[in-house]
């Protein structure tokens, strides 16, 4: 069965020289660029992929965005997570339909909208951050790909403390977890799933000592690379340029130490 666009879908128009616009078809409407007009009712009830011309009769593919697209293109104010990270938090973080998430350092959304994309519409994100022009933005990215009624905004610094309760995966993207483990603890279920993400070493060392001191452990520090190649079959080779080091990521979760467990004090051999 071949899919078609419909009127409301958000959709990705690409260039041959990969520029990309991103646009909701709607009857009437028309995209303007340098490279031509097309028109939304031209657009409307063809099958996804199919090569389409500007007025001025340059080519485009229309294609359905994936989530890599939409972050990639995030309007932000502060630097992003980059997809290559986000992939491995959501892996790390068991990140799945119907969980509730929960992060700390909104900024300008990507990660907020990656959590919101895998939760589905059974799941629900709750985005804390002290600055509300920052959660405006996020808002807006959110309602660009219509994931907002996924997340609840908390404006507020996290020194108070979370609402929450026993949820099942929390992220910090702040330049001082470390302060913040005592409130991670009291939110965070004891089955529940602890990372972050920090650009120097000496702030995940801060973390590490931390971490140690909240009872987590099974701790991961790692950092992710990736490099794209040339899709040309007779000379395939790496791109001029490599994403490279964009963040440590941590990851840990909480434990009970035998010396507090319930029932520790008893003889075992009773």
């Amino acid at each position: 069965m071949v899919k078609q666009t419909k009127s409301g879908d958000l959709v990705m128009i690409v260039s041959h020289d990969q520029k990309r616009y991103f646009i909701h078809l709607e009857s009437g409407g028309e995209l303007q660029t340098h490279r031509g007009v097309m028109q939304h009712d031209n657009l409307i009830g063809i099958p996804w992929g199919s090569e389409i011309q500007s007025h001025l009769g340059i080519n485009h593919y229309l294609v359905e965005p994936s989530l890599r697209d939409i972050l990639l293109h995030t309007k932000r104010r502060s630097q992003i997570i980059f997809p290559k990270d986000i992939g491995y938090i959501l892996l790390r973080l068991s990140a799945g339909p119907g969980q509730t998430i929960l992060e700390a350092g909104t900024g300008s959304g990507a990660l907020a909208t990656a959590f919101a994309w895998i939760v589905g519409p059974e799941g629900k994100v709750i985005s804390y951050d002290k600055r509300a022009d920052l959660q405006e933005l996020a808002r807006q990215n959110l309602q660009r790909v219509g994931l907002e009624g996924r997340v609840e905004f908390r404006t507020r610094d996290i020194s108070e403390g979370f609402d929450e309760k026993d949820v099942e995966a929390l992220f910090l993207d702040l330049p001082s977890p470390h302060l913040f483990l005592s409130q991670v603890q009291s939110t965070l279920s004891n089955n529940g799933r602890f990372g972050a993400i920090l650009p120097t070493t000496n702030q995940v060392s801060a973390l590490l000592e931390a971490l140690s001191r909240h009872d987590f452990d099974l701790i991961d520090v790692c950092e992710i690379y990736i490099r794209f190649y040339k899709p040309v079959a007779d000379r395939l080779r790496p791109t001029d340029r490599m994403v490279a080091h964009t963040g440590y990521l941590i990851f840990a979760r909480p434990v009970i130490p035998m010396a507090v467990q319930p029932n520790s004090s008893q003889n075992v051999n009773a």
